[in-house]
C-alpha cells in the first residue's frame, strides 16, 4: 500500500494565465486590495484600480507593472460611483469588492448615510447594481467575520442611537454578506452563470486601522501593528481568500475564511456564516432598501 500525496496548499500559482480578462479591485493602493491587484496582474489580467487617491494608484500601478490602468473612484460619494460606472464602457470578467474602512469616530457621507455604512456597503452595493450587467464572470465581496458580532437594524442602519466603531464595522460587513446572498439569488434568477463569493480575509497587517487623526488614533495603530506582526496575515496572505474564490471549482454563494483559530491567519478555506447571515428575507428587506436609499436599480 503505497502512501497518498501531500495535498498541496493553495498557492496564487493557481490563478494561471489570466491574460485577456478584465478585472476591477476597489481599494486597490493598500493592504488587501493592493496584493489582489498585484496577483492578478502578474497572472496576465488586465486590472482597473478603483481609486480615491489617484496619484497614489497611478504610484501603485507602476509598483505592481503589467496591464493596469487607473479609474477615480469614492465610494462615499455616489456621484464618483456613477461616474465611474458611466466610464466603464466594455465588460469586466470579475469586480472585486474589497475597498473598506474602519473609523474611530462617527461621520456621515456627502450622501448622508453613516459612514461605515456607506462605504462598506451602500457603496460597493451601488457599484454592483450600475454594472451588473457588464460582470461576465465573478463578483467577489469582502466581508468579514466580524458579521458574527451583531445583528441588524433595518430601521436603523446609519446608528443614529448606539454608534461606535466595532458596532458600525460588523453592522456593515453583516449587510455585505447578506447582500452577497440575495446578489448570488438574483444572477441565478436572471440564468447567468456570475458567481458571487464572500470573503473574510483574516486579521491583516495593513493601514486599515490607521484611519483617524489625534493622538488616540496614533496610539491604537501603533497597538494594532505591533500586535498584528505576530496574530496577523500579512497583505497577500489577506488577499488569499479572495484569489481563491477565483481558481477554486466553489458553488456560488460561498463564504471563504481562513483556516486558523478565531479567523485570524491562515490559508484560505470555506467557512460557515451565522443565521442571519443566511436570512434570504432579510437579505431582500435589506436589498430594497439599498436600492431606495442609493437610487439604484438591479438592471438584469
Amino acid at each position: 500500500m503505497t502512501a497518498s500525496s501531500p495535498v498541496s496548499p493553495w498557492s496564487p500559482d493557481r490563478l494561471g494565465d489570466r491574460s485577456g480578462q478584465r478585472v476591477i479591485v476597489t481599494g486597490a493602493t493598500n493592504g488587501v486590495g493592493f496584493a489582489t491587484a498585484r496577483a492578478l496582474a502578474r497572472a496576465g489580467a488586465h486590472v482597473i484600480l478603483a481609486v480615491r487617491d489617484t496619484d497614489r494608484g497611478e504610484q501603485r500601478a507602476r509598483e505592481i507593472g503589467g496591464s493596469t490602468e487607473v479609474s477615480h473612484l469614492d465610494l462615499a460619494d455616489l456621484s464618483t460611483v456613477r461616474a465611474f460606472a458611466d466610464r466603464l464602457t466594455d465588460p469586466v470578467d470579475i469586480l472585486v469588492n474589497n475597498a473598506g474602512v474602519v473609523l474611530v469616530s462617527r461621520r456621515d457621507t456627502v450622501d448622508g448615510f453613516e459612514a461605515t455604512i456607506g462605504t462598506n456597503f451602500l457603496g460597493p452595493f451601488a457599484l454592483t447594481n450600475l454594472i451588473a450587467d457588464r460582470v461576465t464572470d465573478a463578483v467577489v465581496i469582502v466581508g468579514s467575520d466580524a458579521h458574527r458580532m451583531t445583528s441588524l437594524r433595518l430601521d436603523d442602519l446609519d446608528l443614529r442611537s448606539g454608534w461606535n466603531a466595532q458596532r458600525a464595522y460588523a453592522q456593515s460587513k453583516l449587510a455585505d454578506m447578506l447582500w452577497g446572498l440575495e446578489l448570488d439569488r438574483r444572477y441565478r434568477e436572471a440564468g447567468l452563470s456570475v458567481s458571487v463569493t464572500l470573503t473574510h480575509p483574516g486579521w491583516v497587517r495593513s493601514n486599515l486601522s490607521s484611519v483617524g487623526d489625534g493622538p488616540i488614533a496614533k496610539i491604537g495603530h501603533a497597538v494594532v501593528s505591533t500586535v498584528g506582526r505576530v496574530f496577523a496575515n500579512d497583505i497577500d496572505a489577506g488577499a488569499a481568500p479572495t484569489l481563491f474564490a477565483l481558481t477554486e471549482p466553489l458553488p456560488s454563494g460561498s463564504f471563504v475564511g481562513v483556516e486558523g483559530r478565531f479567523g485570524l491567519k491562515g490559508a484560505p478555506a470555506l467557512s460557515g456564516r451565522t443565521a442571519e447571515a443566511s436570512d434570504h428575507q432579510l437579505a431582500a428587506a435589506l436589498w430594497d432598501i439599498a436600492e431606495r436609499r442609493t437610487n439604484t436599480r438591479w438592471p438584469l
